[in-house]
């Protein structure tokens, strides 16, 4: 037998000129890229600082000193808004499930889940969630209800869950209703309930359907929070206007502002590249 001598691959010339072009191509594309957002962005800020009001608008709005006194009061209350979106997140999946579920139930014995179901749905849409949360901070503590807190904080994270539910559970319905019927069939032919069914066949297909627009929904979330302070609650935007309200310098929301751009902007970015990794971007190709 001849000895066989093992040879490393290599690529073609064609191969090698195609790599080559397409270097060439992604660094002209970055060159470009990086040219017109320098001048669009050159461009915003000339406009800006020529302005008439510039100087006034830089003090009043972008005070340094301003800024580094109110951070930390600022960061605190942020601390808040993050519990708050971390707990109301939670809540708010379980029952825009049970929502869901409510609404995705056949058969004329279930009418009165489907009624209740729809009925809550389409108030909580219907209304603004500023108007969510001042009836129920306002309302509910008049109601003195026993067992339930009379805080704040409480009734404004109610509002949150309750209105919120109501845009996820048609998300969780949407996904539950794009798995095919045949998937419901084959478990009810393996022997299982329709519980069993739902559980173990149709949510974990549905769930993966619907995972972007709920990240999508929790980066929504994360600013919604904010809406609280409505109620006098210390979260980062009452904390940045109890700051304001000693010397009428706004620096402090601004700070709040680049606070939450730092907690859902990553949020987004993430969002937008799992969604990518499993194909929701990108299927109507480029212009």
């Amino acid at each position: 037998m001849t000895d066989q001598v093992d040879t490393a691959w290599e690529p073609s010339p064609v191969q090698r000129e195609r790599d080559t072009w397409r270097r060439r191509r992604t660094v002209r594309s970055a060159v470009v890229a990086a040219g017109s957002t320098v001048l669009a962005l050159g461009a915003v800020a000339v406009v800006v600082v020529s302005s008439p009001g510039w100087e006034r608008v830089q003090q009043t709005y972008f005070d340094w000193d301003k800024a580094v006194d109110s951070f930390p009061a600022v960061l605190e209350g942020l601390w808040l808004n993050i519990r708050v979106m971390a707990l109301c997140a939670v809540l708010i999946v379980a029952l825009s499930l049970t929502i869901a579920v409510m609404r995705t139930v056949r058969g004329p014995v279930a009418f009165p889940l489907r009624l209740v179901g729809t009925a809550y749905v389409d108030v909580f849409r219907g209304l603004p969630l500023l108007l969510v949360i001042f009836l129920l901070g306002y309302g509910g503590p008049a109601l003195s209800l026993s067992g339930l807190p009379t805080s704040a904080l409480f009734w404004g994270c109610t509002a949150l869950v309750l209105s919120y539910s109501a845009y996820v559970a048609e998300v969780f319905r949407a996904g539950i209703e794009s798995v095919h019927p045949s998937q419901r069939l084959a478990g009810r032919s393996l022997g299982l309930s329709y519980g069993q069914t739902l559980r173990r066949v149709v949510l974990p297909q549905a769930w993966r359907r619907v995972l972007p627009p709920l990240m999508n929904d929790l980066v929504s979330l994360q600013k919604d929070s904010g809406l609280i302070a409505a109620l006098g609650v210390i979260d980062a935007i009452r904390a940045a206007q109890i700051e304001t309200a000693s010397d009428f310098n706004y620096t402090p929301y601004v700070v709040a502002g680049f606070l939450f751009c730092c907690l859902t902007i990553p949020m987004a970015r993430l969002t937008d590249r799992y969604a990518r990794k499993k194909g929701y971007h990108g299927a109507g190709g480029h212009l």
